[in-house]
């Protein structure tokens, strides 16, 4: 199955041998991929991958949708739709409560909006001049990381964690974020004084110059002081910083979300408040087990199949992903996509 889906996976994608390869090797298994065969022939596929994901102050099981493709000749006949169907009920059985994807082109944004995802998942972009914050501090040394090391996972994990609604990374998926920049020439950099880290983030070439993603770190110095580092360490006086958006700020969609199980997301948004009294009527025309009335009151959510007297506001499935996650601007990052 393995070598059928990597066909069609050519076939459908412009990566490079490189990079699919590399998928194949360390990412792709047959147990998360789905497919669909025409006689012998892999004709559309996805895989399903598991991403833990901060929701508040807990945590829930996501489904990164990866690598959904259909064969050309077999396009516009429902195949995707099938494979989507079927991939939800895996995660439902599964207790995944959210799948998540980044749309491969502007239009897909469109058609998974179809099928109940929602665009929640934003990053801002700003432009970091060398020269506009100068700090000076030599007990602080940069280093470039270009292999795993686990102290380096360790502190991604432990700052990732830190933030409310935000995908985490496996120690397994850590090694495949390294490979996949080792590929594109990228690497890890960390800012450590003696062996404590103080800052860390990923760089990467792009065509005119470099990008800065995932920067953490324990203060709003020795975050400014490792980009002041970067920059010169490759030479440049300036560098594009991805990070998640504040509030208020400009932001650019990459990601989109589909609630999965309603009953435990609606349980858990109320819980976080308390004061939140709503009567939803809920519509999701993929997934019937989440249709119904939902009643939140007092930190608790109650679900019906029978309406209750009162008014109800009604949401569909990817109305109530926009409503509930929005708000608390959810953050995805260093995905394979």
């Amino acid at each position: 199955m393995r070598e059928k889906v990597k066909n069609l996976w050519k076939l459908c994608f412009n990566d490079s041998e490189e990079f699919t390869d590399m998928y194949f090797r360390l990412r792709y298994s047959n147990d998360v991929n789905i497919a669909i065969q025409s006689g012998e022939e892999v004709i559309a596929a996805l895989q399903i991958l598991p991403y833990p994901m901060t929701f508040g102050e807990g945590e829930i099981k996501t489904g990164y949708i990866s690598g959904a493709c259909t064969h050309p000749d077999y396009r516009n006949r429902g195949a995707m739709r099938e494979l989507l169907s079927q991939a939800f009920a895996r995660m439902q059985r599964d207790d995944v409560c959210i799948s998540t994807l980044i749309p491969a082109e502007p239009w897909l944004f469109g058609y998974y909006a179809g099928v109940g995802y929602a665009p929640v998942f934003k990053y801002a972009s700003t432009l970091f001049t060398a020269s506009d914050k100068i700090i000076a501090d030599e007990t602080v040394v940069l280093h470039q990381i270009n292999d795993y090391q686990e102290e380096t996972y360790r502190y991604l994990d432990r700052k990732l964690r830190e933030r409310s609604y935000c995908i985490q990374h496996t120690e397994e998926d850590f090694r495949v974020i390294i490979a996949d920049l080792q590929l594109g020439n990228g690497c890890i950099y960390t800012l450590n004084q003696g062996d404590k880290i103080l800052a860390m983030s990923v760089a990467y070439p792009t065509e005119s110059s470099w990008q800065i993603g995932e920067v953490v770190a324990e203060t709003p110095d020795m975050h400014s002081l490792l980009l002041q580092r970067i920059c010169e360490q490759l030479n440049i006086p300036s560098a594009r910083v991805i990070a998640p958006p504040a509030a208020q700020q400009d932001s650019q969609v990459l990601g989109m979300a589909r609630i999965i199980n309603a009953k435990t997301i609606l349980q858990q948004y109320a819980a976080k408040h308390p004061e939140q009294e709503m009567n939803i009527a809920l519509t999701d025309l993929q997934i019937s087990a989440n249709n119904g009335y939902y009643y939140l009151n007092n930190g608790k959510c109650m679900n019906s199949a029978k309406r209750l007297p009162g008014s109800h506001l009604a949401l569909t499935i990817g109305e109530l992903a926009e409503k509930i996650l929005s708000p608390v601007y959810p953050y995805m990052s260093l995905m394979l996509n």
